[in-house]
């Protein structure tokens, strides 16, 4: 990589720091630094949401998928559009009329402070663990492009993210979301994607090229396509990076429409790199690792320029995935925790000063982390079926069915909590059985102690109470 790419990706860098001093101006109470004071219109809020889904890990993944198994990887990230799709058509009119922050206030209102509680614990661990693979992919980037080792890598890429997310909050994290979704957009569907068809001499010579295997939608098997939708699409559904966000919507119309409209985007964002994914195993057919296939081939067939503009387009998804996620589980942690069990007489600058502390305490966590684990799609395997298992099925049924009893939800999540992470051990992290047994358990539990153990609900009143003002 010459001195005109680095300097553009140097600028970038440079740019999202600038990004996180303007956000302290902005943060001003508690709703402008958690939820950056609930004022985007559609166009923003769809950039905001989509640079959540189309992360580092989705980007660096589908392009391994696509390398290893061809068009049937869009099925990872098509997975995650479809389920903030179905958060967007189904689950948005239920939350809007709750005046909370976090997934668990919400449970904490239709269940109590002991939901609230585990919920939060098990929700923060979901959100650390998609820090982790951000942070992971960061490093990777880094240490290929810049050839710095990948330990202080991991620790650069981190320590941007740490700085602007710290300083602004959600106002931060949502200006470089929408100037991150527009060079996501501008890098993958309009350089990446025609230079990478071009240099395999067109799509008809890409799919003459590859195995025949490659051009089928079910090659990478029905079984890992049961697993992203187990993981993916009940995932996005319950995820607090996702409602984090959607709560940052002016009103309950523009954040239904623009989460299907994220949904739908996100679905052509994993065909268009499954695509490039193709193109690279045309190209780089004796590549080690897989998980390079997006920059090594970037590396391979990128001009001068365009490559710092593409590469700074892969570091902006890991940004903002990482940026939300961290945020979200600091949310998670300072809300339901500290501000129900240590301290519930917060002021706004209580909450925002403690936000601060709890996020940086969490990125250095999260680098620790990411040293230990090093591979992004395990680690968002892992992530997905921790939230996916416990959380779903509590929350969704608790918004449907006004029968549903606190202690049935409390118990729901720690039982399916145990299942999940004894069934990591026993069968492994890369087994689709911990979410399956974990979601059985959750609803037989919820199921059974609301049949056996009825007890008066203690559902807010919603009158009055929305989200959005």
């Amino acid at each position: 990589m010459n001195i005109l790419d680095t300097f553009v990706l140097l600028l970038y860098f440079g740019v999202l720091m600038i990004i996180g001093i303007i956000g302290v101006k902005k943060a001003k109470s508690e709703k402008d630094f958690v939820l950056a004071g609930s004022r985007l219109g559609y166009y923003s809020h769809v950039g905001c949401l989509a640079a959540v889904i189309i992360g580092g890990a989705s980007t660096m993944g589908s392009t391994s998928l696509g390398y290893n198994f061809g068009v049937s990887g869009l099925w990872f990230v098509s997975m995650m559009g479809f389920g903030i799709a179905a958060l967007g058509l189904f689950v948005v009119n239920k939350i809007g009329g709750y005046e909370v922050f976090t997934i668990s206030q919400l449970l904490g209102k239709r269940f109590g402070e002991g939901t609230q509680l585990i919920s939060a614990i098990v929700t923060a661990i979901y959100t650390l663990m998609v820090v982790v693979t951000q942070v992971i992919g960061m490093g990777n980037v880094i240490h290929v492009l810049l050839g710095w080792s990948l330990i202080p890598s991991m620790i650069i890429g981190g320590g941007i993210v740490l700085f602007y997310t710290v300083l602004g909050g959600m106002w931060s994290i949502t200006l470089t979301d929408i100037i991150q979704f527009i060079v996501m957009t501008i890098g993958v569907f309009f350089i990446m994607f025609p230079f990478s068809v071009s240099s395999v001499g067109g799509l008809t010579a890409l799919f003459s090229s590859v195995p025949e295997a490659h051009l089928s939608l079910t090659n990478i098997g029905w079984d890992r396509i049961f697993q992203y939708f187990l993981l993916y699409f009940f995932g996005l559904m319950v995820s607090q990076d996702i409602w984090q966000r959607v709560f940052t919507a002016r009103n309950q119309k523009v954040a239904k429409r623009s989460a299907i409209s994220a949904g739908l985007y996100s679905v052509l964002y994993g065909l268009v790199l499954s695509i490039v994914g193709m193109c690279a195993l045309v190209l780089l057919p004796n590549l080690g690792d897989s998980q390079a296939a997006f920059t090594s081939l970037a590396l391979e067939i990128l001009p001068p320029g365009l490559l710092g503009l593409v590469l700074a387009s892969v570091c902006s998804a890991l940004m903002s995935n990482a940026s939300g996620a961290i945020f979200a589980s600091a949310t998670l942690i300072t809300n339901d925790i500290i501000k129900v069990y240590a301290k519930k007489d917060m002021t706004d600058k209580d909450i925002i000063n403690t936000s601060r502390i709890v996020i940086l305490g969490l990125g250095v966590l999260a680098i620790i982390f990411s040293v230990w684990i090093q591979n992004i799609l395990v680690a968002l395997d892992m992530a997905y079926a921790i939230l996916s298992g416990a959380i779903f099925v509590p929350l969704i049924i608790g918004l449907y069915w006004k029968r549903v009893t606190s202690k049935a939800a409390f118990y729901s999540i720690i039982a399916s909590s145990l299942v999940i992470f004894i069934s990591f051990i026993i069968f492994g992290i890369t087994s689709t059985l911990p979410i399956i047994y974990g979601l059985i358990t959750g609803l037989v539990v919820i199921v059974g102690f609301t049949l056996i153990i009825p007890e008066n609900n203690i559902e807010v009143n919603k009158e009055n109470t929305s989200i959005y003002k």
